[in-house]
């Protein structure tokens, strides 16, 4: 009789492929969720997060490889194809352009009333000038963002590049500055 009881019973099986992109995207969410609750300069949250995935990660590789063609760096080439050899991409971005108030100097400016009323210009790849206090800010839900990664068990790596094509992307819109996570489990 149990074994009548077991044949008829159908137990779904989940294959390793399904299991570990769905394990991803969840450490993804993960990543978003410490880069959230990272400490912030005075409690002030100017912390802008986003997921890539699917056509939307090619579309960043696509422009990490333009970018390569573009400058002649072939680190933007090597970042698109660890990209395109992720699951998913993490984007953490800064609204670094917001003065914290300190009025410490280290903008550049010797307060932040001076920092404010500079003009904010687009760079190379970001806008600036951006309040230290911030850009603090961003590198510490960073650290957070992968440590995160790390306890899981999964391959990431905080890139510069990825966020010089997020922010030509228009991805984090309201972002001064950009970096990505590429997020992976490869045997």
């Amino acid at each position: 009789m149990a074994l009548k009881a077991m044949e008829t019973c159908h137990m779904p099986i989940m294959n390793s492929r399904d299991a570990e992109k769905d394990g991803l995207l969840q450490v993804s969410k993960l990543m978003l969720l410490s880069a959230r609750i990272a400490p912030k300069s005075g409690g002030v949250d100017d912390i802008l997060t986003a997921i890539v995935s699917g056509s939307e990660k090619e579309s960043l590789a696509k422009e990490m490889d333009k970018i390569a063609e573009q400058r002649n760096i072939s680190g933007f080439k090597r970042d698109a194809d660890n990209v395109r050899n992720s699951e998913s991409v993490v984007l953490i971005g800064i609204r670094g352009i917001i003065k914290f108030g300190l009025d410490c100097g280290s903008c550049g400016y010797a307060n932040c009333k001076e920092f404010e009323r500079v003009k904010k210009k687009m760079g190379r790849d970001f806008i600036g000038p951006n309040c230290i206090f911030k850009i603090l800010d961003l590198g510490i839900a960073f650290g957070s963002a992968a440590k995160t990664a790390s306890l899981h068990n999964v391959d990431n790596r905080i890139m510069y590049r990825i966020g010089a094509a997020a922010k030509r992307m228009k991805m984090l819109s309201e972002a001064s500055v950009i970096m990505g996570i590429p997020v992976s489990a490869k045997g």
